[in-house]
């Protein structure tokens, strides 16, 4: 077996290439994208010719044309939906509109057109690019592995075709194929899509491995143990399928009130032509009273009453650097009252940093001596614990010395020749002894690691002469976010992370916060989440990394760290920090907010308006322009109402802990 494990040279497997691309879905490919584009420009091209009293029959051909391209869409669906007994509130939109035609009010019913034909377009965006990303997961599973059979010998297999009991042979750079348990040899695996750790772990044999994880030094002999559709990568794509199909916008409870409205103006317009037509009216004036009752009762204001605020909100927490994905999403945000954070990616800034410089007494070095002497060993590494001591050094502007005689062992550390000296650097459970004489160096190690460091020694001839402790290092403005959201919800935050509890515990104590659920694999974030929304909690999940995408799907509302964020991530959040600037969470959060209470405000105003001006079209007569221009009158105060969160001093300013 262990010749097996030898085998450095052989040419690497397709496990080793990187996934194909993934397609996108671009806008245009999606037929609701298209013709809501085509009626979006059709209607702007017939607003001035029609505002500038221009040729009848050009402003009246596009707006016919606008009605066509951006109404047969949700007509026919409305149709079919019609056909199986539900009224949709599409249809009764499209019936507005060509209510308000029938009377020659050409612009309202276009305009009313144009807004639902956008909305659903931008749904089936976001369902698409979602769709992509799901799917695009799936490439972190290698598509071929070696397996090994009985008699020793090696044979290529797609990964789909492995079962559980076959062992297959993972060498460095490779992804791993399948779950599974390292039967042989030892090597460290770069976990992160899984766990969201931020540097590899150390396997050897009896450790779990998962399924498109990364070998980065040593071979691995490894038994599958789950079969590959069942594996944690194959879990995760399961979980955020079924999450985002339960996060579809039309609630029972909206389809109920839609369906009521529905019907309700149905019939009502049906009555307020039928009744006087009944006792004697003529039928121009019956129909005259019924389309104006269809254009005041028409929801085009209430349907204002709710996209300007949101719209706007989005548009300024755009240029803020946070991507909020929908109007549906904005809304969400100010309904949250519990979050749950990820540490590495989230609450950190994802990649490790030297921290501490201890020289050991007796060495004779200070500080800049001890890393550059460090850095000159670790220079020819490419183990990230190796980037973070070379970057430290160059910080420092310190100078280094060619390393000779290079080797590196998985799990341990290198050993390299530097001015003459053998320097060692790497793991101390391996490099210090169990002595007395080693109790100083212990004492600075356990120091180190119950601050939540990594502790790395430094030998030299086989003498330790310094310990460095690496971390990943805290955003800046990670302990006021918690506290900004602790005031917000009214209570603190919680930690969800892959990580060992120590390290979140340690640094859950730094930003404030007192409930830390460590060691999580991505089912158990899910599990969670799911927990809190059971006991009527609105649950707002903040991460980074391909594990955290199913919570984020789970919960109520998710934001991803762009920066670092993974496709999935930042596809299946509902808003995105583009600039990693976590600060802005809370400030979503209170924008949002902001917004909803406008919305409510609007939608006031808007049902004012249409009692009115209903009540006076059933119990009087009220004038075709006086019910146009009410109607348009409180579109454009809802609307305007609506655009206040455009302005810059709508964004909340970040609250910055009092410390």
């Amino acid at each position: 077996m262990s010749s097996v494990l030898d085998q450095r040279s052989t040419p690497p497997s397709d496990a080793t290439r990187p996934a194909p691309p993934r397609r996108r879905t671009r806008l245009l490919t999606l037929p609701e994208a298209r013709w809501a584009l085509t009626a979006l420009v059709l209607f702007l091209l017939a607003l001035p010719v029609h505002l500038l009293d221009g040729p009848a029959w050009l402003w009246g051909t596009l707006f016919a044309a606008t009605y066509v391209t951006g109404g047969w869409g949700p007509g026919w669906e409305g149709l079919k939906a019609l056909k199986d007994r539900t009224l949709d509130v599409d249809l009764l939109m499209v019936v507005a509109a060509l209510g308000a035609a029938a009377i020659g009010q050409l612009l309202d019913g276009a305009l009313l057109i144009v807004i639902f034909a956008t909305s659903g377009a931008l749904e089936a965006v976001a369902t698409a690019r979602t769709a992509d990303s799901v799917r695009g997961l799936l490439d972190l599973a290698p598509a071929t592995a070696t397996r090994l059979l009985p008699d020793g010998t090696e044979e290529t297999v797609e990964t789909e075709r492995l079962a559980v009991g076959d062992t297959v042979l993972v060498r460095p750079g490779e992804r791993v194929g399948a779950d599974g348990r390292v039967l042989d040899g030892s090597g460290e695996v770069d976990q992160a899509t899984i766990t969201g750790e931020p540097l590899p772990v150390a396997k050897r044999a009896g450790d779990e491995v998962f399924a498109g994880t990364v070998n980065g030094t040593g071979a691995l002999l490894v038994r599958v143990e789950r079969d590959p559709s069942d594996s944690v990568i194959a879990r995760i794509v399961k979980m955020v399928e079924e999450a985002s199909e339960t996060k579809a916008p039309t609630q029972l409870f909206i389809e109920k009130i839609e369906q009521r409205y529905s019907i309700g103006m149905v019939v009502a317009t049906l009555a307020v032509f039928g009744i006087p037509l009944a006792f004697g009216d003529s039928l121009s004036s019956a129909l005259l009273r019924a389309m104006t009752f269809m254009i005041v009762a028409s929801p085009c204001a209430v349907v204002l009453s709710t996209m300007p605020p949101l719209l706007s909100a989005i548009a300024n927490a755009g240029r803020r650097g946070v991507l909020v994905k929908s109007a549906v999403v904005m809304e969400r945000l100010g309904q949250i009252d519990t979050v749950a954070l990820d540490k590495t990616g989230t609450l950190t800034e994802g990649t490790p940093h030297v921290t501490d410089l201890r020289p050991l007494p007796g060495s004779g070095l200070d500080e800049d001596a001890l890393l550059a002497l460090a850095a000159s060993a670790e220079h020819p590494s490419e183990h990230p614990l190796a980037r973070a001591v070379v970057a430290a050094a160059r910080e420092r502007a310190l100078p280094l010395t060619g390393a000779e005689d290079f080797t590196s062992v998985p799990g341990q550390g290198v050993t390299a020749t530097v001015d003459g000296n053998t320097i060692t650097v790497g793991a101390p459970a391996r490099l210090l002894g169990t002595g007395a004489d080693a109790r100083p160096q212990r004492d600075v190690v356990a120091e180190l690691e119950e601050a939540g460091r990594t502790a790395v020694v430094v030998l030299r001839d086989r003498e330790p002469v310094g310990v460095l402790g690496i971390a990943d290092r805290l955003r800046p403005d990670a302990a006021a976010t918690v506290a900004a959201l602790t005031r917000l919800t009214g209570r603190t935050p919680v930690l969800l992370t892959g990580d060992n509890e120590r390290a979140a515990r340690h640094l859950a104590a730094q930003v404030g916060i007192t409930d830390v659920r460590a060691g999580l694999l991505p089912q158990d974030k899910v599990a969670a989440v799911r927990e809190w929304e059971a006991q009527g909690h609105k649950v707002l999940v903040v991460g980074d990394g391909v594990n955290d995408a199913p919570a984020l799907a789970a919960a109520h509302s998710g934001i991803a760290m762009g920066r670092a964020g993974s496709d999935l991530a930042l596809e299946t959040a509902d808003a995105v920090v583009v600039r990693d600037e976590l600060a802005t969470i809370p400030s979503i959060v209170r924008l949002s907010r902001t917004a909803r209470r406008l919305v409510v405000q609007n939608l006031a105003i808007a049902g004012a308006f249409i009692t009115v001006l209903v009540a006076w079209d059933l119990t009087g007569t009220l004038p075709l322009p006086l019910g146009v221009a009410g109607h348009e009158g409180s579109t454009v105060i809802v609307g305007l109402n609506g655009l206040r969160l455009l302005r810059e001093s709508a964004w909340p300013r970040p609250v910055r802990d009092s410390a």
